[in-house]
């Protein structure tokens, strides 16, 4: 499996993989990054080949066709297509039209064949995702490799922001986690931070919430360093729990350091409330003084130190901070 890369068309990551396994993820994209520019050809695997390429554990064959067949299964399940640039159009498809195993040989194989309607996914490719098959094949969550694919589209911008119907359609989230936000940051963020913090140096998952009842979660941001666009993606591994846990303590400290910085600065907000509201309590007793007096002079107003100008900046700013409080 050695200097194996995946690539293929941004839009084979618009589509859910529903219900996929780990060992049927890794089964799919190890197909996928060997039918690339191979067009419409039928492409041959051997069991042997298909097992080194998905990393595949189990050593029975009738294991492993079942696999497969519960792979191309679930794939007839998925609608691929194309959308038009404007939106306006779009098609649907299958993406192999042929999967024929022939397990009853001494050396058991696999054909394989792209859809015609599906080579521009494959072949020919004007924007991309890229990355290497042994590291997919070695994260473990199929949370974390769908997010790595993802993640990918965005490597060399290092930001990347997804609605919560989004991501949550994308990483085949179950319904039933949807409106249980625990479930959500337990089984399916922990498990994310986890194994990619120490491939997407500094990952930060912000979470951006709505207005109304209860604040919702509305959606998900991700940060990272970008890579360069010629990083080097050949004979990389997943990281070993080691380094998972090494780069999560990096990670959470770095966090400890902003959420202290953010205090600080609320710190310091609050301390600015405080002058301008002792600068307005100030103002109106000046002005409760001044309806008092029947002829005010001209020397205490300019004793109050506060001109017309200077008094209008003051209620402007009043104005502006009870405004970003609403």
């Amino acid at each position: 499996m050695a200097n194996e890369i995946v690539k293929y068309h941004n839009e084979l990551n618009t589509i859910p993989l529903r219900k996929f396994t780990p060992v049927e993820m890794n089964l799919f994209f190890s197909i996928v990054s060997r039918m690339r520019d191979k067009g419409d050809t039928t492409v041959r695997f051997t069991f042997d080949q298909l097992k080194d390429l998905s990393n595949y554990k189990a050593t029975a064959n009738k294991r492993f066709i079942d696999d497969l067949k519960t792979t191309y299964i679930k794939l007839l399940q998925l609608h691929f297509g194309r959308t038009s640039q404007t939106g306006l159009s779009f098609e649907a498809f299958v993406m192999f039209t042929e999967f024929k195993i022939n397990g009853d040989i001494e050396v058991p194989y696999v054909d394989i064949q792209v859809h015609k309607k599906a080579i521009p996914l494959l072949n020919d490719l004007d924007s991309w995702v890229r990355y290497s098959l042994q590291q997919f094949n070695e994260l473990q969550s199929s949370y974390s490799k769908t997010m790595f694919r993802l993640l990918k589209q965005f490597r060399t911008k290092g930001f990347a922001y997804f609605s919560k119907e989004d991501l949550f359609e994308l990483l085949d989230i179950p319904k039933s986690y949807w409106n249980k936000q625990v479930n959500v940051d337990t089984r399916v963020i922990t498990p994310i931070r986890q194994e990619l913090t120490a491939i997407f140096l500094g990952l930060t998952i912000t979470k951006k919430y709505g207005k109304g009842r209860g604040k919702p979660v509305i959606g998900y941001q991700f940060s990272f360093k970008p890579e360069p666009k010629n990083a080097n993606d050949f004979n990389k591994h997943a990281p070993t729990k080691i380094e998972q846990d090494a780069a999560l303590i990096k990670a959470n400290a770095q966090l400890e350091v902003e959420k202290e910085y953010s205090v600080q600065d609320k710190v310091k907000q609050k301390q600015r409330e405080l002058e301008l509201l002792e600068q307005y309590i100030a103002l109106q007793k000046l002005e409760m003084t001044k309806e008092k007096l029947t002829t005010p002079k001209p020397k205490e107003e300019k004793s109050s130190g506060m001109t017309a100008e200077d008094k209008r900046e003051l209620l402007s700013g009043l104005r502006n901070l009870f405004s970003e409080q609403d």
